[in-house]
């Protein structure tokens, strides 16, 4: 029987979507249908397991799933003991207190005594310990940030991403306890033919991921222009330098960052680079 490697996925919400976004650019392709709890991969020993998001790391600290993809925040939320491979760089988010707009905060000690309703029990009392506050926590879990509005909290512990959801609510941040993003975590303890699917995945990944934000740049100039022009570049190595059918010209080729990207075009043409070409890259191998 093929060796197949399980992947806990949350099963709805937009870590299932970047989650299954990614497997695809990176050439994994699985067929899901709305009530499916368990597919397969039709061209990769992979098979993803959709769960609650609270549920993914006790399943794969216990072994139940092989690797997972998970909030940062619920890993530490549930204490699971799952190693953490990589960060996938998308679910970025934070857990923050928030108090009533209304209220005149001043600092840590405006929670003592007080009572704080959230989904994140542990992390918080953590971070209370830390601070010597001394605050009842009120679980709930669902709409945490109705519970000043309904009389059952003082204040809320709860993941904030854009802020507009505490904003309708009437409330606002006052501190930032932990941030968190997605990660894939692996069991302990994995076979060495589960290992290497799992290696295999990673580096899959970590291509999709290095051509993220970068376009491929060619460009035609005189070759006594040259000099200036790699003067200019911040590519990832040395540009690649090709003679052109015109005597004394050549063509550069180079990958430049998106966030530089029209600052050192206009640079590149003020050193003498004529028709510029940009392309996206799809995948980069380093």
């Amino acid at each position: 029987m093929e060796t197949k490697l399980r992947i806990a996925v949350q099963s709805k919400g937009r870590l299932n979507e970047d989650t299954m976004g990614l497997l695809a650019e990176a050439g994994i392709k699985v067929s899901v249908s709305k009530r499916s709890l368990l597919a397969e991969a039709r061209n990769f020993p992979v098979e993803v397991l959709f769960l609650r998001d609270d549920d993914i790391p006790r399943t794969v600290a216990d072994g139940v799933a092989d690797a997972g993809v998970v909030g940062q925040n619920e890993l530490a939320e549930r204490e699971a003991h799952a190693e953490v491979v990589r960060h996938l760089g998308f679910g970025a988010c934070r857990l923050s207190l928030a108090v009533p707009k209304s209220e005149n905060y001043t600092g840590l000690d405006w929670f003592e005594g007080r009572t704080i309703a959230t989904s994140y029990p542990v992390i918080l009392q953590k971070f209370l310990d830390e601070k010597g506050i001394h605050a009842a926590i009120h679980v709930i879990t669902g709409s945490v940030e109705v519970s000043t509005g309904i009389g059952l909290a003082d204040a809320i512990f709860d993941i904030v991403s854009s802020g507009s959801t505490l904003v309708s609510n009437n409330l606002r941040e006052v501190e930032v306890v932990m941030k968190s993003d997605a990660l894939l975590i692996a069991a302990p303890g994995l076979s060495e033919e589960k290992r290497a699917i799992l290696d295999e995945i990673l580096f899959r990944i970590e291509a999709v991921q290095s051509a993220a934000d970068k376009k491929y740049v060619m460009m035609n100039a005189p070759r006594a222009c040259l000099d200036a022009i790699i003067e200019v570049l911040p590519g990832i190595k040395s540009p690649t330098v090709m003679p052109l059918a015109q005597e004394d010209w050549c063509s550069i080729h180079t990958v430049l960052d998106e966030s530089h990207f029209w600052h050192i075009i206009g640079k590149l043409k003020e050193a003498g680079a004529q028709g510029i070409l940009v392309l996206p890259i799809e995948k980069m191998i380093l």
